[in-house]
């Protein structure tokens, strides 16, 4: 008599278990929803969640080792070498606009307040100011150290003081004149805008310190905020505002030379587009804000030249320059794109820094 694989046995136990539980609850249900209520079946459902936890398959390879690689990008000796030399550099970047931004200033205002014969003594100030901020600059491009200056950040912090200071003396020395606020004042008092280049060198230089003292596992940062994104506002709203001043003076002159819209053009696209990639960074918009504003440093250089030709068409011309060089325009007032420009170049390398990493 042959006996039935074990396999039989079991499905035999089985059906009569299903059998059995079927045949109660059509008999006697009232067992069954005592059976469904008690405490067990809650348990044993905990304990086949706690299971299939247990059952879950661990993380893919692939994704530890992308956070390995990300840690190691981020505190490995060479990534933080590498950091480190991008902040010094870009630090001592805006340095250098801070320097441009500075003689803009100390030689425009040597020669409108020669001009005015230093009739006040305050006068004096925006000179001294902006020789300080000249030399604290020049001096933070050759320092090659990757920390900020206690004596430069307190010159910067004097600078920025100043060019507010002397923003509320050309307001009073405008609105004091016979008809206060109108286009006359506008064009021959002293510029409301001129003091806010030392301003902007004072900000720009204070904001280099900070970027120069980051620490190598650290991202650059300015009161808070991403140093490129913040770095790349400041230099936006510097640009706008000097071509506001450009395009007012500009139109004293009635724009006689079609090389007098430059300034009013190619510098708010830059602005423009630097206030894209500082809000919304990506490539494409990185590459042609870049692009805009080597365009606008050359036109700071080739402004210079415009400028000159400018002061030769003045009777008598460079031969009579101690009066002329007065009349204008003035030769020390494009550089002020080239600084802005370098400031927010070094923004974009910042950005795009943070973005790669």
């Amino acid at each position: 008599m042959n006996r039935l694989p074990a396999v039989d046995g079991l499905d035999l136990v089985s059906q009569a278990a299903l059998s059995g539980a079927a045949l109660l609850f059509v008999t006697r249900p009232s067992v069954m929803s005592r059976v469904a209520h008690s405490p067990l079946i809650p348990m044993a459902r905990q304990l086949a969640r706690r299971a299939a936890r247990l059952r879950r398959p661990l993380p893919a390879p692939e994704r530890r080792t992308t956070e390995l690689a990300r840690l190691v990008a981020t505190y490995a000796p060479s990534a933080q070498s590498q950091r480190s030399e991008l902040t010094r550099s870009a630090g001592r970047r805006v340095n250098g606009s801070a320097a441009l931004l500075a003689f803009s200033v100390l030689a425009d205002s040597a020669v409108e307040h020669h001009r005015g014969a230093f009739a006040n003594r305050a006068m004096y100030t925006p000179l001294i100011a902006a020789s300080l901020t000249l030399g604290a600059s020049l001096f933070g491009v050759l320092d090659g150290r990757a920390r900020k200056h206690v004596v430069r950040d307190a010159i910067y912090a004097v600078a920025a003081a100043t060019g507010l200071a002397g923003l509320g003396f050309h307001a009073y020395n405008m609105l004091k004149r016979p008809g206060g606020l109108c286009w006359q004042n506008l064009f021959y008092a002293a510029p409301a805008a001129a003091p806010a280049a030392l301003t902007l060198a004072g900000v720009l230089g204070r904001a280099a310190e900070r970027v120069r003292d980051t620490k190598p596992w650290r991202a650059p940062s300015v009161l808070g905020l991403p140093a490129g994104r913040m770095l790349a506002g400041i230099a936006a709203a510097g640009l706008a505002g000097t071509v506001g001043e450009a395009g007012l003076l500009h139109f004293r002159g009635a724009y006689q030379d079609p090389a007098m819209f430059a300034p009013v053009t190619v510098p708010p696209v830059a602005a423009a587009l630097l206030g894209t990639a500082a809000l919304r960074p990506s490539r494409t918009a990185n590459r042609l804000a870049r692009w805009w504003l080597r365009l606008t440093a050359l036109l700071g250089f080739a402004g210079v030249g415009f400028h000159a030709y400018g002061v030769s068409r003045n009777m008598g011309g460079w031969r009579n320059w101690r009066q002329n060089l007065l009349n204008g325009p003035p030769l020390p007032a494009p550089p002020s794109f080239i600084g802005l420009a370098l400031a927010g170049l070094a923004a974009l390398s910042l950005i795009e820094e943070a973005n790669d990493g």
